[in-house]
């Protein structure tokens, strides 16, 4: 099979949906098929320092980067349109990821155009939470291209049964398919010796590390961390708090004013991204995860976080949560300080209890969350979709 990719951007500091595009494409390519992905060089405010409009192969997948172009919030890139005209030809599926940006308008158009089947993974952009926002920007998006282009898809990929339960109110009959994320369970195997992370941050001491790891943006849920944190650390002077991962539109100076608001700025400490090595010492350091975000289609940081043993708390917003908390894996909380509040406090204090949560979070990622399965079931999605194509097309 010919697959095609088209995602508005695969810089880093875009978190799960990027890094599980590439992931995604390489666990197919890997049973034998073509696959391809078209994207842009956007990384922020900057560019990514990549060829442009030629081949780069990684892990098997032929990756192509276009210039992004003003407006730069819809992810609008000619060349990558240009492209698109004749990329899509030569596929036999297309699968666009996110809605309501310029890629997705582009690939729905000669998909349709060239009776080429397309899925369309949503990203957790029909979650009512995220629905509403921007609402009047993507009635006129929807009316002029995005509702056709979800009716007209060969199916919706959804990665959690909750993910689809919310979406359905505004898809209608659309047909949709659930295959999970995932992990290469071989990165986790060997994790740097403890102590890594600490002496990188000297602040912290012999603190208990509660992480966050993850973009620093409106819908995480740090504002009802840092309330939590408060709490706690009336009680308990040997918490800290860190905070790993990319600021998004200054999100995190929001984040450290609450902090001082609080009188605990002291308690936390902010890493920046972390990736490779320095991920997996922080993970390997920290006593608890922790993710109270009000919206989340996945959760790819809270997959890391079992596959290195840790006991995870998440909120009932973060879509695969009837999982973990049917695992066992770790505690889930409504979007609210206090129980969120209560839920670290167990299990930092109940060193027996997270200890299990960590081993069965393991377990949970070992059965269900691993690339090597979910190709297969990608697949079979794939290769059941292109049978269904006309022969004529």
């Amino acid at each position: 099979m010919r697959i095609l990719h088209v995602i508005a951007n695969l810089a880093p500091r875009y978190g799960g949906p990027s890094k599980a595009c590439v992931e995604m494409a390489r666990a197919v390519a890997r049973l034998g098929h073509e696959v391809k992905i078209y994207t842009t060089n956007q990384d922020g405010p900057g560019e990514l320092a990549v060829p442009l409009e030629r081949p780069l192969i990684q892990d098997g997948v032929e990756i192509r980067y276009y210039p992004i172009q003003p407006p730069r919030f819809w992810g609008t890139s000619w060349p990558l349109a240009r492209a698109l005209a004749k990329g899509v030809r030569e596929a036999d599926l297309v699968h666009i990821h996110s809605l309501y940006l310029f890629h997705d308008l582009i690939a729905g158009h000669y998909c349709r155009s060239y009776g080429v089947p397309y899925l369309v993974r949503p990203h957790g952009t029909l979650d009512p939470y995220l629905y509403g926002r921007h609402r009047w920007r993507k009635y006129v998006m929807e009316a002029a291209f995005e509702n056709h282009n979800i009716r007209r898809a060969a199916a919706l990929h959804f990665t959690s049964e909750e993910e689809e339960r919310l979406a359905r109110p505004y898809i209608g009959d659309a047909p949709g398919v659930v295959v999970p994320l995932g992990v290469d369970l071989s990165e986790f195997q060997e994790l740097p010796a403890p102590g890594r992370f600490r002496e990188r941050f000297p602040e912290i001491g012999s603190k208990e590390i509660i992480l966050f790891l993850g973009r620093i943006n409106f819908k995480k849920g740090l504002d009802l961390l840092v309330q939590a944190l408060a709490r706690l650390v009336r009680k308990r002077r040997d918490l800290h708090l860190v905070v790993a991962g990319p600021d998004d539109d200054g999100w995190g100076a929001r984040v450290k004013g609450w902090l001082q608001q609080e009188g605990i700025a002291d308690c936390a400490t902010f890493t920046g991204m972390l990736l490779g090595e320095e991920k997996l010492a922080a993970l390997r350091d920290a006593r608890v995860f922790v993710l109270p975000s009000y919206s989340e289609n996945f959760g790819m940081a809270v997959i890391e976080a079992m596959a290195c043993g840790l006991p995870v708390v998440i909120s009932d917003r973060v879509n695969i949560w009837r999982e973990v908390e049917a695992a066992g894996a770790g505690l889930v909380t409504p979007c609210a300080a206090d129980p969120l509040a209560a839920a670290l406090e167990r299990l930092v204090a109940e060193e027996d209890s997270a200890a299990d949560m960590g081993r069965r979070g393991q377990e949970l990622v070992a059965r269900r969350f691993q690339w090597d399965s979910i190709a297969l079931a990608l697949q079979e999605v794939y290769s059941g979709i292109i049978a269904k194509r006309p022969k004529n097309r």
